[in-house]
C-alpha cells in the first residue's frame, strides 16, 4: 500500500488541472455577475433559503455581495496563476462554501462538487510547477508528487459519477419520461430545437445518460480506451452545455481527463518545457496516519450520503429527504401549489396569507414542492407575526405534481407547521404518504 499510495509520479496532470480548475472558478465568480444569477440569487430576495442550520449567512447588503463575487473572482485567478496558492485556494473555498449553504433556490449539484474540489484542492500540492510560486521560491519547485493525489481525485470523481448513474435507475427516466419532458423547455432552440423533440432521441439521452456516468471513468482509466472516453467525454458534456446551459460544470469534467492521460501524452500536447519525472521513488511522510485517517472518514462519509435516503420513509422522488449531497442530477421536474393559513392563537381567526410578497418568483416555484423550504418559510412568517405581536399558527394546503402527473396533495393541513421541529435525519410525518400512482406513466395504466 505504501508503495502504491507514497510512490512519487510526476506532477504534470495535477498543476494543469491547477491552471484550469482556477480559470474555471473565476470565470463562475464573474460569470454570476455578468449573467445576472447573482442580482437574481442573492441580491434581490429580501431573505435567502439557506442550508437549516446555517441562518446566519445571508446575503452582504447593498453592493457587498458584486465585491464579494468580485474578490473570489480574484481569488480564482491567482490559484489559476499559482501564486499565494494555498491561502488563495482556501479564501476561494471558505467563500464558496458559504455562498453554497446560504441558498438553496438554485440548488445544483456542479456547486457541491465546486465546494468539494475547492477543499481538496486546497491540501494538493498544485503548484510545485508551472506557478509564480514556484518562480519564486525555488525550495518549493518540484516536478513530483505522491500519488495518492491522483487516487483522491480519481475517487471523488468516481463516486459522483457512480451515484448519477445509479440514481438513474427509476421508472420515469427509463421510460424516457424525464427526457421528454426537459426537451420540451427546449423547442424553441434554434437549429436543434426540433430535432430534441424526436422519440429517438429521448431514447438516446436516457440511456446514453446511465451508461456515460456509469461506465466514464473505467473507459478513462484503461490505456486502450482512453482516448476513446475522452471523446465521448467532450462530446457529452459539450451537448449538456449548449442544451441545458449548465455553467462551467461540462468543462470541468472534460478537463478531468487531465488526471487519467500519461504525464508523457500532456507533456506532448499541453506542455511540451516541463521536465518529466521519472525516478519513482517511494516517499512515505510522518503524516501518513492523520492522512490515511482524514480520507478514510472524508470517502465514508462521501459514500454513505448518497445512501441516506433509502433509511428514510417513502420514495425520495416524493418526500426530497435525502435527496441535496447525493448526486441526484437532472433526474424530476416538480410543480406545486400552494396556500398558507395563518391562524391567530388568541382569537381563533384564520386568514389567508400572501407569502408571495415575501419571495422572488424563483423563490416561489421553489418552496411549493420542497419540504424543508416550505418549513423555513412557515418559520419566517411565524417570527415576522411574533415581532407584530401576534402568536399563531401555520397551516398549509399544498399540492405537488412530479413529472408531469396529476396534482396530489402534499403537506398535512391539519398539521401546525410552525410548531414543528426540523430534523435532518429522520422522516417528517406531516409530509403526506407518496400516492401509488404519483407518476405520469404509472397514472395512465
Amino acid at each position: 500500500m505504501d508503495r502504491f499510495l507514497f510512490k512519487q509520479v510526476d506532477n504534470i496532470g495535477l498543476v494543469l488541472w491547477r491552471v484550469v480548475f482556477g480559470a474555471l472558478i473565476a470565470i463562475e465568480a464573474f460569470g454570476a455577475i455578468a449573467t445576472g444569477w447573482l442580482r437574481r440569487t442573492l441580491v434581490e430576495p429580501d431573505f435567502t433559503f439557506n442550508f437549516i442550520g446555517f441562518e446566519f449567512l445571508q446575503p452582504l447588503p447593498g453592493n457587498g455581495m458584486y465585491i464579494y463575487f468580485a474578490v473570489m473572482g480574484v481569488f480564482g485567478l491567482l490559484v489559476m496563476l499559482g501564486y499565494k496558492y494555498r491561502f488563495s485556494m482556501a479564501c476561494y473555498a471558505i467563500m464558496w462554501t458559504c455562498v453554497y449553504l446560504m441558498q438553496k433556490s438554485s440548488y445544483n449539484n456542479h456547486y457541491y462538487l465546486m465546494m468539494l474540489l475547492c477543499w481538496l484542492m486546497v491540501f494538493l500540492p498544485a503548484n510545485r510547477w508551472f506557478s509564480l510560486d514556484a518562480k519564486f521560491n525555488s525550495n518549493i519547485k518540484s516536478p513530483s508528487m505522491a500519488r495518492w493525489v491522483y487516487v483522491v481525485v480519481i475517487a471523488q470523481i468516481w463516486i459522483v459519477y457512480t451515484y448519477a448513474s445509479v440514481a438513474k435507475f427509476y421508472p420515469d427516466w427509463l421510460d424516457t419520461t424525464i427526457a421528454e419532458l426537459f426537451m420540451k423547455g427546449k423547442k424553441d432552440y434554434w437549429l436543434i430545437g426540433e430535432f430534441l423533440q424526436l422519440n429517438w432521441v429521448h431514447w438516446c439521452i436516457t440511456y446514453v445518460g446511465i451508461f456515460f456516468d456509469l461506465l466514464i471513468v473505467p473507459l478513462l482509466l484503461w490505456r486502450k480506451t482512453r482516448l476513446l472516453g475522452f471523446i465521448i467525454s467532450v462530446f457529452f458534456h459539450l451537448f449538456n452545455s449548449f442544451v441545458f446551459l449548465i455553467g462551467i460544470f461540462p468543462y470541468m469534467s472534460i478537463a478531468f481527463a487531465l488526471f487519467f492521460f500519461t504525464p508523457e501524452t500532456l507533456k506532448k500536447r499541453i506542455l511540451p518545457k516541463k521536465t518529466l519525472y521519472t525516478k519513482g521513488e517511494v516517499i512515505v511522510p510522518n503524516y501518513k496516519p492523520f492522512l490515511i485517517g482524514v480520507f478514510s472518514v472524508y470517502f465514508a462519509i462521501q459514500i454513505a450520503l448518497p445512501l441516506r435516503h433509502w433509511f428514510f420513509v417513502d420514495d425520495v422522488l416524493w418526500t426530497e429527504e435525502g435527496h441535496r449531497l447525493s448526486w441526484r442530477m437532472m433526474l424530476r421536474s416538480k410543480g406545486g401549489i400552494l396556500t398558507v393559513w395563518v391562524e391567530d392563537k388568541a382569537t381563533g381567526e384564520r386568514k389567508r396569507y400572501n407569502y408571495g410578497k415575501m419571495l422572488t418568483a424563483k423563490q416561489r416555484r421553489s418552496v411549493k414542492a420542497k419540504p424543508d423550504m416550505l418549513w423555513q418559510l412557515v418559520q419566517r412568517i411565524e417570527a415576522k407575526e411574533a415581532a407584530e405581536g401576534r402568536d399563531v399558527a401555520i397551516y398549509v394546503d399544498s399540492r405537488v405534481k412530479v413529472n408531469g402527473g396529476p396534482y396530489f396533495p402534499y403537506i398535512d393541513p391539519e398539521v401546525d407547521l410552525a410548531a414543528e421541529k426540523w430534523k435532518h435525519f429522520e422522516h417528517h410525518d406531516w409530509i403526506l404518504p407518496s400516492p401509488s400512482d404519483y407518476h405520469k406513466k404509472s397514472a395512465s395504466k
